[in-house]
């Protein structure tokens, strides 16, 4: 089994005219049934003047009105505690995982008996598709809990036949341990935890090539696919890093890299993703970067249809030199909509900032950016924070920060240099934006 390419070659293959053949015969079943059950769908469905027979294509899946989580929040404090998008009977419902709530309140996801079947199978897929195999030591680095990545990937390695350490997102000193014994192989977590423990190894003079561990994926946040940021990692750790990605609403771990890594592989046999500009709301050519919106076609408690997911990324429905036929999206999540900042009439992302940031030794992996309000002219500020990693680098690395900042965002935030160690370190998603403007 350890020598097989593919975890479930049937599926991960398939022609594209039968993949898609698969995802609208799954399709008009889900619509159905939430249209039959559900009188949040079946409210929405009324108002966009739509009925689940009028979806003869995927293309038609347009018509379908969009599911925001501000939807989703209202819709579960108007029926509580679950809300009316709820479908499965209470019979079936095997686990409740909240999002994380970073954004506002969370929202309640259900997960049947079936979903946990599915969830867990489509996740040792990709699992397998970065590298993971039987006899694997793999250190789970997600949270556990309410929190839903740890759950999925835990459920995942024991159907893959893999030695698990549920560790969480917790006390970095044992996450050394366990790299040195019984000896991880496999380390999961997010990419800024990942960083703060190859720090942390570094400063206790342990080499990665002391340590077994050959892989690791990461998710919960971007950056994984940022260039200088994987390097970091690579190099600091030792192994192959790989990007993952997944959302409460939708399933916490749906789309992995491929040793290619070219791109992270959705699992398009039980999602349908579209990826729509966030202006026109009309779907994006391919390879052009809108918002994605995902439609669960398997999910049975809580189904998705056209989730608002706000996070952008482009799609590639080319089969990948791996020989895997599912759409990838190349270069990962680009960033959230929600956290463009416009700065002197220029647009950018903090992944980008990310991007400079960690492409100077000198620096540390941490960074924050700071928007504030000038008080004189009531106009907004941006500055950038970062670490120096010797003080005597500042004067030398600010005008270096500035240019590459410049060439990246088209902008020139201005630049704060801190202390090393002064920026929080963190275990779980990053806060890289400190919003202190004047509420106008």
């Amino acid at each position: 089994m350890k020598a097989r390419k593919y975890f479930e070659p049937e599926i991960e293959t398939m022609r594209r005219e039968e993949l898609e053949a698969l995802q609208l015969r799954r399709l008009k079943q889900q619509l159905k049934r939430c249209y039959a059950a559900s009188g949040f769908y079946r409210e929405k469905f009324k108002a966009a003047n739509i009925k689940p027979e009028d979806i003869r294509s995927l293309e038609d899946v347009i018509y379908l009105p969009y599911v925001t989580k501000t939807e989703l929040r209202d819709e579960q404090l108007a029926y509580p505690p679950f809300g009316r998008h709820t479908v499965a009977p209470p019979e079936t419902w095997a686990e409740l995982h909240p999002s994380s709530g970073t954004t506002g309140a969370p929202v309640n996801n259900l997960w049947s008996f079936k979903d946990v079947g599915h969830i867990s199978r489509w996740t040792a897929r990709t699992m397998w598709t970065f590298g993971v195999r039987p006899g694997d030591i793999v250190q789970n680095g997600f949270s556990y809990g309410l929190w839903v990545a740890g759950m999925a990937t835990h459920y995942a390695a024991r159907e893959l036949g893999c030695f698990v350490i549920p560790i969480g997102a917790t006390d970095t000193e044992r996450q050394i341990e366990y790299f040195l014994k019984p000896g991880s192989t496999v380390l999961l977590s997010t990419p800024s935890y990942a960083l703060h423990i190859a720090e942390r190894l570094k400063q206790k003079g342990i080499s990665p090539e002391d340590i077994p561990l050959r892989i690791g994926c990461f998710g919960g946040e971007g950056g994984a696919e940022v260039p200088a940021t994987r390097e970091k990692i690579e190099k600091g750790l030792g192994i192959k890093a790989f990007d993952y990605y997944g959302l409460a609403e939708i399933g916490p771990t749906i789309a992995s890299e491929c040793p290619e890594k070219a791109g992270i592989h959705w699992v398009e046999d039980h999602l349908l993703i579209e990826v729509i500009h966030p202006e026109t709301k009309k779907p994006c050519a391919p390879g052009e970067i809108g918002v994605l919106v995902i439609t669960h076609l398997t999910k049975e408690a809580t189904p998705m249809i056209r989730y608002w997911t706000n996070d952008l990324a482009a799609l590639d429905k080319k089969r990948c030199k791996c020989g895997r036929t599912h759409a990838r999206s190349v270069g990962g999540i680009l960033g959230r909509s929600d956290d463009m900042i416009i700065y002197k009439g220029a647009k950018f992302y903090p992944v980008q900032v990310e991007k400079v940031v960690r492409s100077f030794r000198e620096l540390s992996d941490e960074f924050r950016i700071e928007l504030t309000t000038d008080p004189q002219l009531g106009t907004d500020c941006c500055t950038v924070v970062a670490e120096c990693l010797r003080e005597e680098d500042v004067p030398r690395m600010i005008p270096l920060l500035k240019s590459g900042l410049k060439e990246e965002c088209h902008v020139t935030p201005e630049i704060r240099f801190v202390p090393f160690n002064t920026l929080e370190r963190t275990t779980f998603k990053a806060k890289r934006i400190v919003d202190k403007r004047e509420k106008r």
